[in-house]
């Protein structure tokens, strides 16, 4: 049975990427979904655990149907998402009903999430009847999901596309069917699964036209469509316009003109810029209406590589051709890495900050702040970091989705939260209104006079199609103008910063409100009514933890379900910490998810061991199960109050603070499945099924409710005096 669960644990998490992956394509990127995704999955798994008998013993001719049915599942499953928007009959580029939305997500990922639970649950049953003990059985699943995450980092980083990842975690299934299936299975078996390899292996072998022609139910006039690490970038044209897609969401469209609206009326703030920084966009025609200005340098930092070679290849020839031009130069780096360092080189972070280039002006053309990874680019210290880049009276802008005449309660407070960020470091703002607004900032005084604006502009006499001498007047004249200024100089939304990133979820509440308009009133602040709420689950967590105490089954579940909350919260805290410094890079992140799962593994084996024969020796199980909990305390609380030292930003660093977070976490759930346990196999389906559904209240409750609420060292504290209450569990 080893070898099953060290495979389980190899297709549930290889599996989780390839399903998340295709569901964040279907939903366009929305990271409410995505969370709520990972949150049914481990729903699910916890669901296929708990179910069953406390003394039922699977054959293994049961266990080999479930490597059959995976295999088959999961790429059809990726399938189904593709094409789901077609099947419910959504709007081409529109969301489909937040009700279809859910129906989708139960439908794509209750199956094939419910069964690596009950392949668990079996395996682990069969294991356990061996005399081996279910704290053993954690650990050989996790590391097996060591080497899922591993190969799900290495697949990507090598561009492998999603579809073919898929098939590859099916033939990993079916593997595990053939080198260990029961002799004495029935030949219908035995049938079923030769004919699901050969399924499998001719999808394999076509497996390029597949995708294509999956990826073409959503876009019928497709070019090409690639899985980078970083999103799915898909470019179509018709009639000669051009339109490029991340993550199914319009991001440049050939046509347009929300480049040179970008571009020049911030160029116009300066008469004669020399130097300019573009961070991210350059593809979408930015750098072709900055080559109409006379510059002498125009550095572009882009985070994905495959984005420019696809741009390179497939946009219109006048941005194939800025981007060869002779006074630009490409720098493939994380935008906020290159501000701190400024320089393409290995010894770039060494450069004293007097010899680090500095610009007349930065644009910064990143996605919408809707998520960890994105409000990066909104906060304080990033606004810091480019205000140490620009020479006197520099330039800084950026683009915001917004709305052009009614903003909500939300809007406003999103927008007010970055507004405020970036009045904290610049003393000279303007917000020039529109279905998208454009900030401005300097360091000096901005120029507002719609006539000096103008006549700048024709002078340059540029080839602009929008950007016109009236459109100019018009934009600083309008009553949106001074309306737009009032309602931000007086919102009261806190700083958008690092430490406590409320942009984005003001930016998921703003997304919700679209299908339920009442969420646009609500109250976010830590004093409204989600505060009050937060105060609510606190009391109610403390409740039910002392009715814990009362029976002692219960106890262990809590125990579990702690664990796997912790878990989470922990995770998440420590990701989105090293995301703000380092940007998301996929392979990084992966490391990180592996040291966790090292950590599970190492964490699990070790607590069995130390606790294998003391499941009655209530002292040492109390002193097990304090040092424990006094660990997960100590661990957040080194969180929170080293936030933001430099130590605790590196990779080395935050992989350790996971590592021990992993084992911290195993240690307690393996403490669980021994303290004062005689039946080993009536405890398996409620511990792992309690471990996994702490681990899906702790994902969503992160992401949306602590570290927005209370920020990342505020959620640490919390963490910690959770795990002191955990104590209370052993007394």
């Amino acid at each position: 049975m080893v070898f099953y669960l060290l495979i389980i644990g190899f297709i549930s998490i290889l599996g989780q990427v390839v399903i998340l992956r295709e569901l964040n394509v279907a939903f366009f990127g929305v990271e409410l979904i995505y969370i709520l995704a990972l949150a049914v999955w481990m729903l699910g798994s916890a669901i296929g655990a708990a179910l069953g008998r406390g003394d039922f013993l699977p054959a293994l001719s049961h266990i080999s149907l479930l490597w059959i049915t995976f295999a088959i599942l999961l790429p059809l499953d990726a399938a189904f998402i593709r094409g789901s928007r077609v099947l419910f009959g959504g709007v081409p580029g529109a969301y489909l009903s937040f009700f279809q939305q859910m129906v989708l997500l139960a439908l794509a990922l209750f199956p094939v999430s419910f069964l690596p639970g009950l392949l668990f649950q079996w395996a682990a049953r069969r294991y356990v009847a061996g005399g081996k003990t279910l704290a053993r059985a954690y650990a050989i699943e996790s590391a097996g999901g060591l080497a899922g995450g591993l190969a799900a980092t290495l697949l990507l980083k090598l561009g492998v596309q999603n579809f073919s990842i898929a098939l590859l975690c099916s033939f990993v299934s079916l593997g595990a069917f053939f080198l260990y299936r029961d002799k004495k299975a029935s030949r219908f078996i035995l049938a079923g699964g030769l004919a699901v390899a050969a399924i499998i292996l001719l999808a394999g072998w076509k497996s390029s036209a597949i995708d294509r022609r999956l990826s073409a139910w959503n876009h019928p006039f497709l070019v090409v469509s690639r899985d980078t690490p970083y999103s799915r970038v898909t470019i179509t044209a018709r009639g000669g316009q051009v339109a490029v897609f991340e993550n199914d969401a319009l991001t440049f469209e050939s046509e347009g003109t929300a480049a040179e609206e970008f571009v020049h009326l911030a160029m116009l703030q300066r008469p004669d810029p020399q130097t300019v920084l573009v961070l991210g966009g350059g593809g979408e025609g930015i750098i072709t209406e900055l080559l109409y200005h006379p510059l002498q340098q125009i550095d572009y930092v882009e985070l994905n590589r495959v984005w420019i070679d696809l741009a390179r290849n497939y946009l219109p020839e006048d941005i194939r051709e800025s981007l060869q031009a002779g006074n630009l130069r490409i720098i493939f780096a994380d935008p906020r890495k290159f501000l701190r360092v400024s320089r393409a080189s290995p010894w770039a972070s060494m450069a004293p900050p007097e010899e680090r280039p500095a610009y007349d002006v930065i644009l910064v053309s990143m996605p919408e702040p809707a998520s960890g990874q994105a409000n990066r680019f909104y906060t304080r210290e990033f606004f810091e970091q480019c205000a140490a880049r620009l020479n006197p009276g520099g330039i800084l802008a950026f683009r915001l989705r917004s709305a052009e005449n009614l903003w909500s309660p939300q809007l406003a407070r999103r927008n007010g939260s970055i507004f405020r960020a970036l009045a904290s470091v610049f003393p000279e703002t303007v917000v020039l209104p529109g279905v998208t607004n454009l900030f401005i900032a300097s360091p000096a005084p901005l120029e507002r006079n719609p006539e000096i604006l103008g006549g700048r502009l024709a002078e340059k006499n540029l080839p602009a199609r929008m950007v016109t001498p009236p459109y100019v007047r018009y934009l600083y004249t309008n009553d949106r103008f001074s309306r737009v200024a009032e309602v931000l100089a007086k919102s009261p939304a806190p700083v958008n910063s690092d430490a406590r990133p409320v942009c984005y979820q003001y930016t998921i509440a703003i997304w919700l409100s679209k299908f339920f308009p009442a969420l646009a009133q609500l109250d976010l602040s830590p004093s409204g009514r989600a505060g009050k709420y937060m105060l609510l689950f606190s009391a109610a967590a403390i409740i039910l933890l002392l009715l814990a105490r009362r029976k002692l089954a219960l106890r262990r579940m809590a125990l579990a379900g702690i664990a796997g909350f912790l878990g989470m919260v922990t995770e998440t805290l420590v990701i989105l910490q090293y995301q703000v410094h380092h940007g998301v890079l996929y392979q990084n992140i992966g490391i990180l998810l592996m040291a966790f799962m090292g950590g599970l593994a190492l964490g699990a084996f070790a607590t069995e061991a130390y606790l294998r024969n003391h499941s009655g020796n209530i002292p040492r199980l109390r002193r097990t199960g304090m040092g424990l909990s006094g660990g997960f305390v100590l661990a957040n609380l080194l969180f929170a109050a080293g936030f933001g030292a430099e130590m605790l930003r590196g990779l080395l660093s935050a992989a350790i603070l996971l590592g021990i977070a992993g084992f911290l976490v195993a240690g307690i759930f393996s403490l669980a499945s021994l303290y004062r346990v005689e039946n080993r196999q009536a405890v398996i389906s409620p511990l792992y099924s309690a471990d996994l559904a702490g681990g899906c209240a702790g994902s969503i409750l992160a992401s949306l409710v602590l570290i927005p609420l209370a920020g990342l060292a505020g959620s640490a504290y919390l963490a910690a005096a959770m795990a002191a209450a955990a104590a209370l569990l052993l007394w």
